[in-house]
């Protein structure tokens, strides 16, 4: 059995900076190896791959990985997507492990996880990481979207967008028009992933994603990510890039009328 992962399309430039190790993997799988067993396999994380059965009941899913250096893994697309993260940006995903096992320990698991396990938690499920010019990343943040994608296109050649969040990368399987990346923004000069990796690792702290500084994208507005994007008009879809200035025309509306 494949477990959903024949739907793979690896030509998907998303994918590319994790194809040659998916690949390997997902051809095990299909070879009849469990997802966990296919990614252990391959070298590189600094965790062993477990069925999700070895998790004992009660525990939290993140503070087992801390304790035992085993993470848990089902047969699906969501958990392979997991693995190959560790296996692409082990220092990252084991940084924010410690960050989620290190709050887990100073206040329980309650029914909130609090600012910065919620941040750490949307990051590992839904972020990206942008390396690239400040224009590119200042028009993000103002979510110019005209600016950042048709005006200033060419700098996209000078950017990279590298997908963290394995829950987005599971989605985009059947990809949408509406689907959003939490963005990260590296400050770096680095040229190779594991520079990046030894990078973000350094950088992330529970102080910084307790401040949520993340930049919302929708990822297949990036150029090459979606052949459609190639029209201008690709863009003015406002259900998917919102004009900012029309949210706070709307907080301001009901401010007013709260107010009166």
């Amino acid at each position: 059995m494949a477990h959903g992962l024949e739907n793979i399309n690896w030509n998907a430039l998303w994918l590319a900076p994790c194809q040659q190790r998916g690949e390997l993997v997902a051809g095990a799988v299909s070879q009849g190896a469990t997802v966990c067993d296919a990614l252990n396999q391959i070298a590189g994380a600094p965790v062993r791959f477990v069925p999700q059965s070895e998790l004992p009941a009660g525990r939290a899913y993140e503070a087992h990985i801390f304790q035992t250096g085993n993470c848990p893994t089902r047969d699906n697309p969501h958990d392979f997507f997991n693995g190959l993260c560790w296996l692409q940006l082990p220092q990252t995903k084991h940084k924010l492990n410690q960050i989620q096992a290190t709050q887990i320990a100073a206040v329980g698991i309650t029914g909130v996880r609090g600012r910065v396990r919620d941040a750490a938690t949307l990051f590992d499920e839904n972020g990206a990481i942008f390396q690239g010019p400040d224009v590119l990343w200042d028009a993000l943040v103002a979510k110019d979207w005209q600016r950042l994608f048709v005006e200033l296109r060419p700098l996209w050649e000078q950017a990279q967008l590298l997908l963290l969040g394995h829950a987005l990368m599971e989605k985009l399987l059947a990809p949408r028009k509406g689907m959003t990346a939490h963005v990260y923004r590296a400050q770096s000069d680095a040229t190779s992933l594991a520079e990046l990796d030894r990078w973000l690792a350094q950088d992330l702290s529970a102080d910084k994603l307790a401040l949520k500084p993340f930049a919302p994208l929708p990822v297949l507005g990036v150029p090459g990510w979606c052949a459609a994007n190639d029209e201008p008009g690709f863009y003015r879809d406002a259900a998917v890039f919102r004009d900012p200035r029309a949210g706070a025309q709307r907080t301001t509306a009901v401010a007013t009328t709260v107010a009166a």
